[in-house]
């Protein structure tokens, strides 16, 4: 398989797994940068999902605009901020390896945190954690998203202990990491990666990751999820291990 035909197939099994997640597989999402980073530079690949991720936002936060609670994100934004600041300095300053060996590292640990998850474990915060400590999760949700597009386990560990009812989490989440995705553009024109090329290539794969995103709502209602997660965060994990692996080499 040639380096072209390899960077198509991974790009669309990316976009899939993006719609996927949008769609209603909530998690899966993380999957998609260390796939993608297989065949091209993980700064690149990042830069051409960012649209995507901003076109599916739109539907997210449309369905959900009444239903959001406004302390969490008084708290989040902020430090979400500060994070993708910080991601873009990173990506900026180091080399192409050390941005891949630092998505592998961020892959194996959300892959190791979900599979704890599914096995009933828990990582998460006091429901009365201080709003700071909120503040610095939001940092940490900030540079993962900037880095890798895995910007959930953070914002996680310290909303679900607040226990919001079902749709204003949803809702909540939407519209933390829809505001998010829109703090990365400058960092990424920063970065110089809003080419011709990769806009070429953005545009090519959003008819497949809208595609996938109404699939996604169809397909979980039929899947056996405790399976379907269970795969996906175990791929994860190899993902990022094989992703390292290239990084110290």
């Amino acid at each position: 398989m040639s380096h072209e035909t390899a960077y198509y197939v991974c790009a669309i099994i990316a976009v899939v797994i993006s719609g996927l997640a949008k769609g209603g597989f909530a998690g899966i999402g993380a999957l998609a940068m260390p796939v993608l980073a297989l065949t091209i530079d993980p700064v690149r690949g990042a830069a051409i999902l960012l649209p995507i991720l901003i076109a599916q936002d739109v539907v997210s936060v449309w369905s959900f605009r009444h239903t959001w609670d406004r302390r969490v994100l008084v708290v989040m934004l902020p430090g979400m901020a500060i994070g993708v600041g910080l991601g873009y300095l990173f990506a900026a300053k180091v080399p192409e390896g050390a941005v891949l060996g630092v998505l592998g590292t961020i892959s194996v640990l959300f892959g190791v945190q979900r599979l704890w998850i599914e096995r009933g474990g828990a990582i998460t915060m006091p429901s009365d954690s201080p709003r700071w400590v909120g503040t610095l999760f939001g940092v940490a949700s900030g540079f993962t998203s900037q880095i890798a597009h895995a910007g959930s386990p953070p914002f996680q560990m310290w909303v679900l202990p607040r226990k919001l009812p079902r749709d204003i989490l949803v809702g909540t989440t939407a519209i933390a990491f829809a505001v998010m995705n829109w703090m990365k553009v400058p960092a990424y024109v920063a970065l110089g990666q809003f080419t011709r090329e990769n806009l070429i290539a953005t545009a090519v794969l959003l008819p497949v990751a809208m595609l996938a995103t109404l699939a996604g709502v169809r397909l979980v209602r039929h899947i056996d999820a405790t399976k379907f997660y269970t795969m996906i965060y175990v791929l994860m994990v190899l993902l990022g291990i094989k992703l390292i692996a290239d990084a110290l080499m």
